[in-house]
């Protein structure tokens, strides 16, 4: 007769809390045991209806952006206050709405700048839509709070038909400037295409100007403003701790990638990918057979549908220090990506040199049979996430020893 191991009957005792918990609403502590044996404690704080994104604040009160257009401002405990005004109007469809939302830098106290993603519909054709960038001034309150001064500062060139990659993160370099990832809208050549902005990463100043030392800069107005290309669909973006770009992608049917993301390459799609088009038919080649073109440092087929990303910092997982933390979408399951450092000299985004060239692999799971939508990290080092769909929670992950 077969038998299960202990971890995995623990790990399937967990799922079932953790699915039960959605109907209960508990905020009764559970465990959760990684697929390398690693315990978690995870707290299940709020819900919320299609979160996409989420920023902590200096104080430690928290922002949650829905896709449908709803923007919470939560306390230190990670409950809803109150919803902020003044949030551009969205209009939900496919993958597209209401998206990012990050500080500008010397926010302080109860007001500063922020700048936010959206989906915008073209005004003379509803078929057609774009992601856009505003910065704005957002002013808190003790129940919520309000946008004023909304400015469009960069937006998808051009607007074109569906519903699909977006993309539309968002990070601040290390130098102050601003990172946005531009997905290729399902259409292919334009993430090869210098004349438009879909497909690549774009670093433009916190007023959306384009910076003379990005590597296409002279070329055009669009061409001024990408730092790469290559790229489909790009949900997740962050800068480790000397000063490198990260940012992954869904790929088609196989090949999600984390790219370790160097200033002017060229990341290949949709001339190179490491899965296969839906209709089963093959792209020219993948990264191995194809060199000229950026490797990803990770890829995963199966896919992971990658979404949410952080480099870890923290104090709380001291062993964890300089990890990636991936959430995945199809994969319902928090990956946590470990990485090693080789000799090597580049340029990265913000501004600094890097002296390593850095593998990277997957080290560990965390699988509670929901879609992970966002992950971030608290002020004390505890990691957050946030479920995908209507009801997905916001839940809290701390030490097993910490419960």
């Amino acid at each position: 007769m077969n038998t299960l191991s202990p971890r995995l009957i623990a790990t399937a005792a967990s799922f079932i809390a953790l699915g039960a918990c959605a109907t209960a609403q508990t905020t009764e502590p559970l465990s959760i045991t990684g697929s390398e044996g690693t315990a978690l404690t995870a707290t299940p704080l709020e819900t919320f209806d299609s979160a996409w994104a989420m920023t902590f604040l200096p104080d430690g009160r928290a922002l949650v952006t829905e896709k449908g257009g709803a923007l919470w401002l939560l306390d230190t405990n990670g409950k809803k206050l109150g919803e902020i005004s003044g949030v551009p109007s969205v209009t939900a469809r496919g993958q597209g709405g209401l998206g990012d939302i990050i500080l500008g830098d010397g926010f302080d106290g109860d007001s500063g700048e922020v700048f936010i993603s959206y989906v915008e519909r073209d005004a003379d054709d509803d078929s057609l839509s774009g992601a856009v960038v505003d910065k704005a001034m957002l002013t808190l309150t003790a129940d919520g709070g309000s946008l004023s001064d909304v400015t469009r500062i960069w937006e998808q060139s051009q607007k074109v038909p569906g519903n699909g990659h977006y993309s539309h993160r968002l990070a601040i370099a290390p130098d102050g400037n601003l990172i946005i990832t531009s997905g290729e809208r399902q259409k292919f050549s334009p993430a090869q295409n210098m004349d438009m902005n879909l497909g690549k990463i774009i670093r433009v100043t916190t007023d959306g100007e384009p910076l003379d030392d990005n590597p296409f800069y002279g070329n055009g107005a669009v061409a001024d403003t990408i730092w790469s290309l290559g790229h489909r669909n790009m949900l997740g973006v962050a800068f480790d701790a000397d000063g490198q770009l990260w940012a992954h992608e869904m790929g088609p049917k196989g090949g999600d990638e984390l790219n370790r993301i160097v200033k002017g390459e060229n990341y290949g799609y949709p001339y190179v990918s490491n899965g296969e088009h839906y209709n089963g038919k093959q792209f020219p080649a993948n990264h191995e057979e194809n060199p000229i073109y950026e490797n990803p440092a990770v890829s995963w087929t199966p896919v992971i549908s990658p979404a949410g990303l952080i480099i870890y910092d923290g104090s709380l997982f001291s062993d964890w220090q300089g990890d990636a933390f991936i959430g995945g979408l199809s994969s319902q399951a928090l990956i946590r990506v470990e990485f090693e450092q080789e000799p090597l000299d580049n340029q990265g985004a913000g501004g600094t040199s890097n002296t390593m060239e850095t593998t990277a692999a997957e080290a560990e799971r965390y699988e509670w049979g929901k879609r992970i939508r966002e992950v971030e990290q608290g002020p004390d080092g505890s990691i957050y996430v946030l479920e995908d769909e209507d009801g997905g929670r916001l839940i809290k992950l701390t030490p097993a020893t910490e419960s």
